[in-house]
Formats: C-alpha cells, sequence, structure tokens
C-alpha cells in the first residue's frame, strides 16, 4: 500500500514536471519569436541610408512649414537709353500740317543709335529738300527694315555697303548738331519712326536723285521734289 501511494505521488510529479517543461519550452519559442519580429519591424520601419523618403509622409509631415515668397525679377535697363526709346516713341499733339508737326517735336533728348543712324541719312540724303522729301526719305529706310530683303534695324540699312552714298568706311559723316537742318531731321526721324505723318512716298523702297538715271526696273512710286521714289 505504501508503494502504491510512493507510485502514484511519483506519477503525479513526473506529470507535472513534464507539463510545466513542455510548456515552458514552447512559451520561450514563441516570445523569442515575437521578439525577433518585433525587432524585424523595428528594424524595417528604421530610416535606411540613401532611400528616398515617402513624398505623401513628407507632404503631411512638412507642408505646413512651407512658405512660398514670389519677389519680382527686375532687369537692369540703361537710363540714357530708356530716356531715348521713349523721347523716340512719344507721341505728340494733332497737327494740322507736316512743318506744325515738325515744330512740335521735341529733339532735346539724346538719340538712341538707331534713330541717330535714321536721323543722320534724312540730315545727308535730303537736308536741302522740304519737309515732304525728306519724310519721304525717312520712310524710305524704315519701309525696308520691315522687309526681310534689308536689316531689320535703322543702323543696319543706312551702313550696308554700297547703298548710301554718304556713308564712309562705314560709318556716318561729322554732323553739324547745332544747326537747324540737324534739328528738323531729328524731328522728321521721330515722325517716319512712328508714321506720324504720311509719306508723299508710301511703301517706296528705293529713291535717286533726278539728276541721275540708273534705270532700275522698279515700280516708280513719286517724286518728290529732287528725289524720285520706288518699290
Amino acid at each position: 500500500m505504501k508503494f502504491m501511494k510512493r507510485a502514484v505521488t511519483l506519477g503525479v510529479a513526473t506529470t507535472i514536471f513534464a507539463t510545466l517543461a513542455g510548456a515552458e519550452g514552447p512559451g520561450a519559442l514563441a516570445q523569442d519569436a515575437a521578439t525577433e519580429a518585433s525587432e524585424t519591424t523595428v528594424s524595417t520601419a528604421a530610416p535606411v541610408e540613401g532611400a528616398v523618403a515617402d513624398p505623401a509622409t513628407e507632404a503631411q509631415t512638412d507642408e505646413s512649414d512651407i512658405v512660398f515668397v514670389s519677389e519680382p525679377v527686375v532687369q537692369p535697363l540703361d537710363p540714357e537709353q530708356v530716356a531715348a526709346d521713349a523721347a523716340a516713341n512719344a507721341t505728340p499733339a494733332q497737327a494740322a500740317s507736316l512743318r506744325e508737326l515738325v515744330a512740335s517735336m521735341d529733339t532735346s533728348g539724346e538719340l538712341s543709335r538707331d534713330m541717330h543712324c535714321l536721323a543722320g541719312a534724312i540730315y545727308f540724303e535730303s537736308k536741302g529738300e522740304p519737309l515732304a522729301g525728306q519724310l519721304a526719305v525717312g520712310r524710305v529706310i524704315v519701309n525696308r527694315t520691315e522687309s526681310s530683303r534689308w536689316p531689320d534695324s535703322y543702323c543696319g540699312v543706312v551702313l550696308q555697303r554700297s547703298q548710301f552714298s554718304f556713308v564712309r568706311g562705314g560709318a556716318i559723316p561729322a554732323i553739324n548738331t547745332s544747326s537747324k537742318a540737324w534739328r528738323d531731321a531729328k524731328a522728321i526721324a521721330r515722325i517716319a519712326h512712328q508714321d506720324l505723318w504720311d509719306s508723299p512716298a508710301k511703301g517706296a523702297t528705293f529713291f535717286h536723285a533726278v539728276y541721275v538715271n540708273p534705270r532700275w526696273r522698279l515700280t516708280r512710286v513719286a517724286q518728290v521734289n529732287n528725289h524720285i521714289f520706288y518699290r
């Protein structure tokens, strides 16, 4: 009887030990696995050097911190060129005649290089002509700049080789800038440039003096005093 009680007691103890051992073993493995999984998850979520962050996440995180600043881009301008261009493009009051219009033009300011070339051509080619003849000469130069056959600037047209006989060595000769002829030429240049008065030789792109006969095969437009105009 005592033997059987000991056997039963020993069996119960063995069963309890086995149960505890079995529970501890899988439980420890599960805990290790959970710990590894947790470490793996943390490691995966950690930032990696050189990786590109999720733009959506960054937008959500940093959008409130972004400040946009709008500033105008200002290009520096030459004050003298600005003043010359403004003077060239200023619109005078209505005039009853070309002479009245010329008298109303402000010619006191400096000319841009292009306007100086236009006025210089008017001065040398037609300073002895009436104002209508000077305007016709000026409009020939303007008309040429508007055609693909010639340069698109007044200086390009005036200084083009073998086009105007007064040009010397690719340059405009000295001008008597204190003369009335120069003041008139500057005024006519502005009028021609802005097309403020109709030219008596509308659309002309060529002209020559009446005392020469170049035999051009061109359409004659008009004769204005001592010049004949063609297109």
